[in-house]
């Protein structure tokens, strides 16, 4: 059974790190400036049992704004709908619902993010997904604009 939780204390950190450092966003990441990143994000992992098969964070104001960052699943665990798992777990976070932009840049794997909402931009090589909400959307209307007064003329 998988279960994903964003408890810092029962990730395995090291092996995300060497994971992370062996990809094409991150190669050779030295472990002290990956485990900062990490102190400072929304870190989720997929354990089955106690083991780490998926990992990812979200580097996130928890209001307004969010980017989804270093997915990864091991081959070993891959086809097991690890990544769909975490991916629900972290859009029904608490932090991160009602975002005004949630993005991300992916090179392979742009049908799982779609899945959960994710449309590509323009730009020329596809890499980069976000979800948009208007203002309205996630706000609620405008509230009018009270007049400002200016003391010197009054």
């Amino acid at each position: 059974m998988i279960r994903v939780t964003t408890d810092l204390a029962s990730i395995d950190l090291r092996l995300a790190h060497r994971w992370i450092a062996s990809t094409y966003w991150s190669t050779n990441i030295p472990y002290d400036r990956f485990e900062r990143a990490c102190a400072n994000s929304l870190v989720f992992a997929a354990l089955d049992t106690d083991q780490l098969v998926g990992f990812a964070r979200v580097v996130t104001d928890r209001a307004t704004f969010a980017w989804l960052c270093d997915v990864f699943v091991p081959e070993s665990a891959r086809g097991r709908g690890v990544s769909r798992r975490m991916m629900a777990s972290i859009m029904a976070h608490e932090s991160l619902t009602g975002l005004r932009q949630f993005i991300l840049s992916t090179r392979d794997a742009h049908g799982l993010y779609e899945q959960f909402g994710f449309r590509r931009l323009g730009e020329p090589d596809g890499r980069f997904m976000r979800i948009a909400r208007p203002p309205a959307e996630v706000y609620g209307p405008p509230l009018p604009i009270p007049p400002v007064h200016d003391r010197a003329s009054a």
